[in-house]
């Protein structure tokens, strides 16, 4: 599987997990530099698996929240701990 943002390949990984209609990637096989960490939300914060959002980025260009991670999963999420998950403007095939 591959994430794809904007052309470019950010994730590609054959152990990806499909959770809650999403896919995720084991954090190692992201290019974490293309990741910025968001200030957490009163949803985020509320968030019983602790997620925390990033915006996707290169030089100027940036998508606003299109990944996460679930830094302090509970039992339904906990096979993705620290895993990351992307929506929106990035294409996952």
């Amino acid at each position: 599987m591959k994430a794809i943002w904007r052309g470019r390949v950010i994730a590609e990984s054959d152990r990806t997990l499909d959770v809650g209609g999403y896919t995720y990637f084991p954090r190692e096989t992201v290019r974490m530099d293309l990741l910025q960490a968001t200030p957490k939300t009163q949803s985020d914060l509320a968030c019983p698996h602790g997620v925390q959002f990033y915006d996707v980025a290169h030089d100027a260009t940036r998508s606003k929240r299109a990944a996460w991670s679930y830094e302090a999963p509970r039992a339904s999420m906990s096979k993705v701990d620290h895993w990351i998950g992307f929506w929106e403007d990035v294409e996952v095939a």
